[in-house]
């Protein structure tokens, strides 16, 4: 059982989440208004979906106030189809994304992937050059220090790096990392990989690197 906050101010929408996560046991925390959840111990959750459209707060906003409070995956819920506005949402800490209208089947599939992924156990670390995993703790240091990576940032970099020197398409890259079926979308993976050269940059490293037409590998 894990526990999953879902933020949304259609309380139809919460009452189709809540009923779909509960019939794999998690215990699901439903919120209608996006300003109370500030006021929350976020700690004790596995994972928070939230909507994007929402009254008083926008789930850019909240996600970008909360991000730093907690490290469980963040999914968006969004009706938004302009690759811009999901693009945002990776960009400021979310992992993923369902897209609006979404089937339980899918919903519950999507969520139980994230779940698995996050308790998976890992007990060794990993060093490529200046880069060093901590993959029990899912952290990537250079030369010594942390850099900052969403949990969706850190495994595509461990990822890439457990393979380094293999080239990998953006849609490769999204089934390996996420785990599950269905309709790779490769936008994810781009964003992703944007902020993770971003992050990596600050610090003199550059491993991403792309290989036009084909994808991408991770190279030092």
């Amino acid at each position: 059982m894990s526990r999953i906050l879902a933020v949304d101010d259609e309380n139809s929408i919460l009452a189709l989440i809540h009923n779909a996560l509960a019939l794999d046991g998690h215990d699901v925390s439903t919120m209608n208004d996006p300003k109370e959840v500030l006021k929350m111990n976020l700690s004790n959750f596995d994972l928070i979906l939230l909507d994007i459209m929402m009254s008083g707060m926008d789930g850019y906003e909240l996600c970008s106030n909360i991000r730093q409070k907690t490290d469980a995956p963040i999914i968006f819920l969004t009706a938004k189809s302009l690759e811009i506005d999901i693009m945002t949402g990776l960009s400021i800490g979310a992992d993923d994304y369902i897209r609006k209208p979404f089937s339980t089947v899918e919903l519950r599939a999507r969520i139980n992937a994230h779940i698995r992924r996050e308790k998976r156990e890992h007990k060794n670390t990993l060093n490529v050059g200046n880069v060093a995993f901590d993959i029990s703790g899912k952290e990537i240091f250079v030369n010594g220090e942390k850099v900052p990576m969403t949990k969706s940032e850190y495994l595509i970099c461990e990822f890439l790096a457990k393979n380094r020197g293999q080239v990998f398409s953006k849609e490769n890259i999204y089934v390996k990392v996420f785990g599950y079926g269905g309709e790779s979308d490769s936008s994810t993976i781009v964003e992703h990989i944007k902020n993770v050269r971003s992050k990596l940059g600050l610090y003199g490293e550059s491993p991403v690197k792309t290989v036009w037409g084909i994808g991408y590998k991770w190279e030092i």
